[in-house]
């Protein structure tokens, strides 16, 4: 049986980069540069399944490869497998075949994080928290590609599964469905005269649900529009372009993309009428807001068409197309950054300058630059990300808040609070003060998890001490460092409560009354729609921020 090797990624990443250099600009200049490495790369390849002293497997030879010589790049750039290119598509038309959930897949399980009201999923009695560990009879820890699959297939075909829920052991079965991904989730009247609509992603179908949703609220008495970006990854570039049209007139530069290959560089103009002229707009953002959301709520912030509600987005500003490979497999390529019609760049972390660490360098509040809005000529900044004009503290992501989340604190919590609490509406959902208290109490019984980077720091070099033998001589300071971190992440914890708080309400609420409930619940509570509302019901406030 052969013994499946990592082959270090240092050495072959100078290599295997050259393969994938051929059709690139400098294909002309540097041919008998690039026709050297690949020689050399096919000869060690061969080398090594020669000769190494294991079994080698070639795929997985050049997995590494490829793995090693992108990993140097920013993360958008990747090779995609034939799976990964349908899954893609799958995003891109917004429809799949499935059981309705969203899924974290793991080592050990498949977690269901949401399962979808009505759908496969839901029927079958599937909760968040929810761990499946055997699907038609495999076992998931003994899977070895994504497992996740297993749960695709032709609409109408059934499946077994069997999951843990609180630590019991469930089987169940049910029969995948035709699944429809709206763009549009949700919308409604958020005030007798505001209308509300969450874009959640860029798919082909963005523009024209967003449209119909706004139609049908103006029907219903709406003059003024929140539309809530919070959370949207992004998606096509285009879409962003046609989204943005729908406030600001034809023939506008909604976002130009410069590359350091000629072809890629363009300008995206709206073209069409504007759809929704004159009418007051807030747009919701938050840390988790991307690319596509970035295009859109820094367009209508740079023409003074939109007030921009929360905080900071993510500033990914990087542009990405795929290259078809042999096989049916792609190379996801970062191509381009994209600048507003201001001229700022979103991209918040400069991967091709690290630090010593080796981390992508991000934009210091000093160095941030100064731009004007096209319309009244107000200051805005670039340096990573769209700021808000009011920001709001509830909708931030400091990095305990990402920790806690990179963890499923958050979400482990929720589905604990879930089973130990029962509501029978919306209203009866109230995560109080006395209720966070609890949750730090959870989180200091489950032993801070979470590792912050100052850990991770003092982590390495507590180990290079073991390794040079003088683990002994420092034990006791290095345990009162970290009981030190772990007072300040307590002491962090309390600081950032109210972005906690809003999060695990948001978790809380979806447990009991889907994503539907959630959203009905946050026109009623939530402080950054409260916000919106209040700009947009407030004139002269609007104006002021916009001229």
């Amino acid at each position: 049986m052969s013994k499946r090797i990592n082959i270090k990624r240092q050495i072959l990443l100078p290599i295997a980069a050259a393969g994938l250099l051929l059709t690139t600009a400098s294909f002309q200049n540097d041919f008998f540069e690039i026709a050297k490495q690949i020689e050399i790369f096919t000869e060690m390849y061969k080398q090594l399944h020669m000769n190494y002293v294991d079994d080698t497997n070639p795929a997985e030879l050049m997995d590494n490869a490829i793995e090693g010589m992108l990993e140097g790049l920013d993360p958008y750039t990747v090779y995609w497998t034939e799976q990964e290119v349908e899954k893609s598509n799958i995003n891109r038309r917004g429809a799949y075949t499935g059981i309705g959930a969203n899924v974290r897949t793991k080592k050990e399980a498949i977690t269901i994080i949401e399962p979808w009201k009505d759908y496969p999923a839901d029927k079958a009695g599937l909760k968040a928290g929810d761990d499946i560990i055997e699907i038609d009879g495999i076992k998931v820890a003994d899977y070895k590609d994504n497992a996740g699959d297993l749960l695709q297939g032709s609409s109408g075909t059934a499946l077994s599964i069997t999951y843990i829920r609180q630590g019991k052991t469930i089987k169940t079965t049910l029969k995948r469905e035709g699944i429809e991904v709206n763009a549009v989730p949700f919308y409604d009247m958020a005030t007798p005269d505001i209308g509300y609509v969450v874009l959640s992603k860029f798919n082909e179908k963005a523009s024209k649900e967003t449209k119909a949703a706004i139609k049908e609220l103006k029907e219903k008495g709406a003059a003024k529009i929140i539309l809530d970006l919070r959370g949207n990854p992004g998606g096509l570039l285009s879409e962003a372009v046609n989204v943005s049209n729908l406030f600001i007139p034809k023939g506008k530069l909604i976002t130009s993309t410069q590359s350091v290959v000629a072809k890629y560089n363009k300008t995206y103009l709206t073209n069409r009428d504007e759809e929704f002229e004159g009418m007051p707009v807030a747009v919701l953002i938050n840390g988790r807001s991307a690319s596509a959301s970035e295009i859109v709520s820094g367009s209508l912030q740079d023409y003074d068409r939109a007030v921009i509600v929360g905080a900071r987005s993510f500033g990914k500003g990087l542009v990405q197309r795929p290259k078809p490979l042999s096989y049916g497999t792609q190379v996801k390529i970062t191509i381009s950054r994209y600048y507003t019609p201001s001229g700022r760049c979103i991209q918040a972390l400069d991967y091709w300058n690290r630090d010593e660490n080796g981390d992508a360098i991000r934009t210091k509040k000093e160095n941030y630059q100064a731009f004007q809005t096209v319309n009244s000529g107000r200051t805005v900044y670039d340096g990573g990300g769209v700021a808000p004009d009011i920001t709001i503290a509830s909708a931030a992501y400091s990095p305990v808040t990402t920790a806690l989340l990179k963890e499923n604190s958050i979400f482990d919590y929720a589905t604990a609070y879930y089973y130990q609490h029962q509501f029978t509406s919306l209203d009866e959902i109230q995560f109080s003060d006395a209720d966070f208290q609890e949750f730090v109490s959870w989180i200091e019984k489950r032993g801070f998890e979470f590792e912050t980077v100052t850990e991770s720091a003092f982590a390495k070099a507590y180990q290079t001490a073991a390794n040079e033998e003088l683990d002994d001589d420092i034990m006791n300071s290095y345990n009162s460092i970290l009981e030190t971190i772990k007072n300040a992440k307590r002491k962090e914890i309390i600081n950032k409560k109210a972005e906690i708080k809003s999060l695990l309400t948001d978790e809380i609420v979806k447990r009991y009354f889907y994503k539907e409930g959630l959203y009905k619940h946050q026109i009623k509570y939530n402080p950054e729609i409260k916000a919106a509302i209040e700009v947009l019901n407030d004139k002269s406030k609007y104006q002021r921020i916009l001229k």
